[in-house]
């Protein structure tokens, strides 16, 4: 979890095979080259969108976007109150 106010990004593996793929925070300067060594059939999603028929030696790199975007709360949203909420912190009982 980031709190909002951080600048920064997340790359988080889709259904790791092993429990040391785990998700990373990065800086939002950082630079993150991917790099295809093996497998068959491998292929890459970002957001939803699938870049399709990735061979050997294949580079991907990810860097910040240059637009960015802000969200809207309403009136009296906190965000640590929507972890609480949502992630049940403090409900007490077992």
């Amino acid at each position: 979890m980031l709190h909002p106010s951080l600048r920064g990004w997340v790359m988080v593996p889709i259904a790791p095979h092993t429990l040391s793929n785990r998700p990373i925070v990065l800086s939002d300067s950082a630079e993150i080259a991917i790099v295809v060594v093996g497998g068959r059939d491998v292929s890459a999603n970002f957001d939803m969108q699938s870049i399709a028929r990735l061979l050997h030696g294949d580079r991907i790199l990810v860097t910040r976007a240059e637009h960015s975007v802000r969200f809207l709360h309403p009136r009296g949203w906190s965000y640590f109150a929507t972890l609480r909420k949502k992630l049940r912190w403090n409900e007490g009982g077992s």
